[in-house]
């Protein structure tokens, strides 16, 4: 079958990724074997080939994969051949330890995640831990599903995180993939939404979704936020997104890896303002979103390559040109 291989982590100015034929995985007990559709490209998939979060070597990346099951492995009865499924961050969580014990499977140090400890979904087949997997809405074809399984899940638990409620004002920082999709559940529960992002075709899109303002970090959107959310990976936005904020307000910071923040005055923080940060997210999160994304329904923005252009996306995305989410389109079941 067809994979994108990553042998060494670099710039992704330079192609890190090769297209090559390897052999189709086979399902062990309690997995499956999904036929890859298409398989969200995530900035996350970027800082694993830039180096900035390590994985296994050789590796797979992807991990927003929607596709149909191939063949279930021994003991799986969740799932049959042809059905429409989603594999997205979480791999596995080892089920017992406390974090696990106690909801919180988002934060198990045993975790192993999709594209990064595990081959992921940029290639034609993939195996998946079958409780794991995700039935996905019918409404939506693989390539809209697809960035609903990382972007739309990690933005819908960093919305909770932030406590916004409804009717409040919400800050989204960073309009890329999760953010286009986080604006559209806030403006179902209701929420004012500000959009603070450096490129133009963001702010345009973030306007045409609805937000009641787009402009730059560092501009003055004239009313205090109740919560915001981070989703560029740049620390110097916390300090600057906190002087935005309202009393008792939080920032969520959506991110896996962060340039360093810099100090900052105490007053930014003062009046029981709150930062935290947003660690992947749980299966309750992903079942709960996608139900959501159907219900709304929610409306993704989606650029189209084939297989072949991973390296061209990853540069892209690295530079901020990609608007909306963008998808490898890679095959059918058939």
């Amino acid at each position: 079958m067809k994979a994108q291989v990553l042998h060494e982590t670099g710039d992704a100015g330079t192609p890190r990724l090769r297209l090559e034929d390897v052999p189709e995985p086979a399902p062990g007990p309690g997995q499956v074997l999904i036929a890859v559709e298409a398989c969200g490209v995530c900035r996350t998939d970027l800082h694993i080939v830039e180096g900035e979060v390590r994985g296994r070597l050789p590796l797979i990346p992807g991990h927003q994969a929607a596709g149909r099951v191939v063949a279930p492995g021994a003991g799986v009865d969740a799932f049959a051949p042809g059905d429409a499924v989603g594999v997205g961050w979480l791999f596995s969580t080892c089920g017992a330890c406390r974090f696990c014990a106690s909801g919180r499977e988002n934060l198990c140090e045993q975790a192993r995640f999709t594209g990064r400890d595990e081959h992921g979904g940029y290639a034609e087949r993939m195996i998946a831990d079958a409780r794991y997997v995700y039935r996905l809405p019918p409404s939506f074809a693989a390539a809209d599903a697809a960035p609903l399984l990382c972007a739309g899940i990690i933005g819908y638990r960093a919305l909770r995180l932030s406590g916004i409620r409804p009717g409040g004002r919400l800050g989204l920082v960073g309009f890329g993939a999760s953010a286009h999709l986080a604006i559209q559940v806030a403006l179902h529960w209701n929420c004012e939404v500000y959009a603070f992002t450096r490129e133009e075709h963001h702010r345009r899109l973030a306007r045409e979704l609805g937000a009641a303002w787009a402009g730059q970090a560092w501009d003055d959107p004239g009313v205090p936020l109740d919560a915001a959310v981070i989703f560029a990976p740049a620390g110097e936005l916390i300090p600057q997104t906190l002087a935005h904020l309202d009393r008792g307000a939080t920032l969520a910071v959506n991110a896996i890896h962060m340039t360093a923040i810099p100090s900052f005055s105490y007053d930014v923080l003062y009046h029981e303002r709150t930062v935290r940060s947003v660690a992947n997210f749980t299966r309750r999160d992903a079942e709960e979103f996608l139900a959501l994304a159907a219900a709304i329904p929610v409306r993704v923005e989606v650029e189209r390559y084939p297989l072949e252009g991973a390296n061209e996306v990853l540069l892209r995305l690295k530079r901020g040109a990609v608007h909306g989410a963008a998808v490898l389109e890679i095959g059918t079941s058939g």
